[in-house]
């Protein structure tokens, strides 16, 4: 009889990781196949680290490191937030007779984390085109920019959820994440601001921190995502 009930379960998971793959690969078929949307995003990116260029040319490190995470920020809202606005009312009501609340957030949180991933890579190497290359530890760098930028990616994605069901009101999204976000941008802002000289030890506990409010922010979405879900 156990070895039943692990059969079963084992077939339940493996069936719930299907059903968040099949969501997950309709997200990027429509990014896809949308692509004015990822273009549009570039775009915004490649304008505004021109606009920096022609009025900086070369900042010095400390505002090399501050706008770069500024822009990343407005990233995020652009890239991210539009996943769950751009859901009509009966798309969301067939996601809730094909899968459960868990599995859908969890596919968002997958698309939408791939999606600023690529855009902070794309972005990162605009900035280091136009505006200069002040990183002396590129890897630890590219890798905080990874990290950060998923960090912005899961909490823009519960708000983006949230904001939707308020009317598709994205206002509450920018109340509700500044409390969030302004305390992570500054940690992000500090642990790459080590980045630029080989002299300053990396602080490993702020980035322990912002790996576990990152996995916070997961738990959070599956455990208060079915109460957003049924409404």
């Amino acid at each position: 009889m156990k070895e039943l009930s692990l059969y079963f379960r084992k077939n339940l998971v493996i069936y719930s990781i299907s059903r968040i793959w099949t969501l997950f690969k309709k997200d990027l078929l429509l990014e896809v196949r949308q692509q004015y949307a990822f273009y549009g995003i570039i775009l915004y990116v490649g304008a505004t680290v021109f606009v920096l260029f022609m009025a900086l040319e070369t900042p010095e490190s400390r505002v090399w490191n501050g706008l770069f995470w500024i822009i990343q920020l407005f990233i995020s809202i652009n890239a991210v937030a539009k996943s769950f606005l751009q859901e009509g009312r009966g798309r969301m009501l067939y996601y809730y007779s094909i899968a459960s609340p868990q599995e859908f957030i969890l596919s968002k949180l997958l698309f939408n984390s791939l999606l600023m991933l690529v855009m902070s890579l794309i972005s990162f190497i605009l900035f280091a085109i136009f505006l200069g290359y002040p990183v002396v530890r590129s890897g630890q760098f590219i890798g905080i920019v990874f990290l950060g930028s998923w960090c912005l990616s899961l909490v823009f994605s519960v708000l983006a959820a949230i904001a939707a069901k308020a009317q598709q009101n994205a206002a509450i999204m920018a109340i509700l994440g500044f409390p969030i976000l302004i305390p992570q941008l500054l940690v992000l802002m500090k642990i790459s601001g080590t980045m630029f000289s080989m002299s300053v030890a990396v602080p490993l506990a702020n980035v322990l921190l912002l790996v576990i409010s990152c996995v916070l922010v997961i738990l959070l979405a599956i455990i208060l995502f079915p109460f957003l879900w049924k409404d």
